[in-house]
């Protein structure tokens, strides 16, 4: 897995290339720790190249929803392919992480929440 990290307006964007599975997962978990301690608000995640996810990746996902709840985090995931998406959908996290099909939706996801803080 290859993760490109760059920031455009306002937005931090970490695009995921290749499979987040338990040999990336940490990977992935430190640049977001990482982002979080640069003081970034407003994280995208770039789905586009992602064509696998196991239960490791799932899991630096999930284990950050408190985190961004209390650091008034914002976050989107985007342009996951049906694959990738249907497995957020089994385990129901399609409800709990919001998941958009563009880049263009998940910028006005995260306007319209900071518009309500």
């Amino acid at each position: 897995m290859e993760l490109t990290t760059f920031n455009e307006e306002k937005y931090h964007i970490i695009a995921i290339d290749g499979e987040l599975d338990a040999s990336s997962a940490l990977k992935l978990d430190d640049t977001i720790e990482q982002a979080i301690q640069q003081g970034q608000k407003s994280l995208l995640f770039d789905c586009e190249k992602l064509h696998y996810i196991s239960s490791p990746g799932i899991g630096v996902f999930t284990s950050r929803i408190d985190d961004h709840e209390q650091n008034k985090i914002s976050l989107v995931l985007y342009g996951m392919n049906d694959k990738v998406f249907n497995v957020f959908k089994i385990l129901g996290l399609d409800k709990i992480l919001p998941i958009v099909n563009s880049k263009a939706e998940a910028k006005k996801l995260i306007d319209g929440a900071l518009n309500k803080d």
